[in-house]
């Protein structure tokens, strides 16, 4: 019946996201096309993933389910719902469940809850020696440079960067480090940046354009 509406409405683009969704994927099967069944799906029906978790959550009710839900509400900047869904999970043998608690305080981060987001993280590392993510140390250190506690944020980001996939964590030491008055010191992260991404392949300068392009306004 979407089928239907959507060509009946728009007969050229309709007809166009019905062989991207429906033709492509079967015909190819690779992860480009799967890539546009999904983009062309979330345009037509925007709400349909959120809907699939909110019934998930209430036919099951299981902690995966509850946090498929929080994931898509923090998409959707639906902060505060999406802090009361990933809350509802931290029960019983998930009171400390390292995925929730890091969605938990991504969303206080995004919201602008700086202390709350410190309070889930630091519980996320008390009960959780064995969970490494990098992740969770990049927001680490940007909710304690957001609290304006710059040694321990300089700490936390000399700790992140070597080992974070991707250029975002070096730019925003980079960046503290500037902050601080350290101009030497963030001209060299910026230089290693940019020199190690024209000595990389095309698809990472590509993947991390964002941060590079901010790494050489730092540097001019």
């Amino acid at each position: 019946m979407l089928w239907i509406m959507a060509i009946g409405l728009l007969p050229g683009v309709g007809s166009l996201a019905y062989v991207i969704v429906e033709i492509l994927p079967t015909a190819f099967g690779s992860r480009t096309a799967r890539a546009a069944k999904s983009s062309v799906q979330r345009m037509i029906d925007p709400n349909r993933d959120l809907r699939r978790a909110s019934v998930e959550v209430e036919i099951s009710g299981n902690v995966d389910a509850r946090r498929r839900l929080a994931d898509e509400l923090f998409e959707r900047s639906q902060y505060d719902a999406a802090i009361d869904t990933y809350q509802g999970g931290l029960k019983g043998i998930f009171e400390h469940d390292p995925t929730l608690l890091l969605g938990l305080a991504r969303a206080h981060f995004a919201k602008g809850d700086f202390g709350e987001a410190r309070l889930t993280l630091e519980r996320l590392s008390q009960h959780n020696p064995d969970f490494k993510s990098v992740d969770a140390q990049l927001l680490y250190a940007r909710t304690l440079e957001a609290q304006d506690a710059l040694e321990e944020a300089e700490r936390a980001y000399a700790a992140v960067a070597p080992g974070y996939p991707g250029a975002e964590a070096r730019l925003r030491y980079g960046v503290l480090l500037k902050r601080c008055g350290k101009l030497p010191e963030a001209r060299r992260v910026f230089k290693d940046l940019l020199d190690g991404a024209r000595l990389g392949p095309a698809h990472y300068r590509k993947a991390q354009a964002e941060w590079l392009e901010r790494a050489k306004r730092e540097l001019s």
